[in-house]
């Protein structure tokens, strides 16, 4: 029988070429997509071959309230702006206790879109950040 963990909360450690950039609560778009090429067979006309062609990665957004660690990702930014260089990172899913739950290896990582938090003292609402990132695949670790 194996171990199976259910987190009821978790949180998700980024980090870019070994460059730390904290934890975010959420994390969307861990997927892919493969296009589907249909040719049709002569002479066989109960079916058509289904080949798959090129594979189309999801961008990925990770959001967080706005921590001390927000100065790294600007710091990220910064460094991508002065020379835009794709780098590898990781993600690690991380149960409350901080145990890893399991790890994705980000190949090939941009910054795409940066929103830093808005602020209205008019609101009860935590300062979110949100972070956009293209990569060019993904591998379990």
């Amino acid at each position: 029988m194996t171990d199976t963990v259910f987190a009821s909360s978790v949180f998700f450690q980024l980090s870019i070429a070994g460059n730390d950039l904290g934890a975010f609560h959420t994390c969307e778009g861990l997927g892919a997509e493969v296009e589907v090429e249909r040719f049709a067979e002569g002479g066989n006309n109960g079916f058509a071959w289904q080949l798959p062609s090129r594979i189309t990665w999801s961008n990925i957004t990770m959001t967080r309230p706005v921590t001390a660690d927000s100065a790294k990702v600007l710091r990220w930014l910064n460094e991508v702006v002065q020379r835009a260089e794709r780098k590898d990172g990781e993600i690690v899913a991380l149960a409350p206790d901080l145990t890893p739950i399991v790890r994705w290896q980000v190949l090939g990582v941009i910054p795409i879109r940066w929103q830093g938090p808005s602020f209205d003292p008019s609101q009860s609402q935590a300062a979110v950040e949100t972070l956009e990132f293209a990569h060019e695949g993904l591998q379990a670790s």
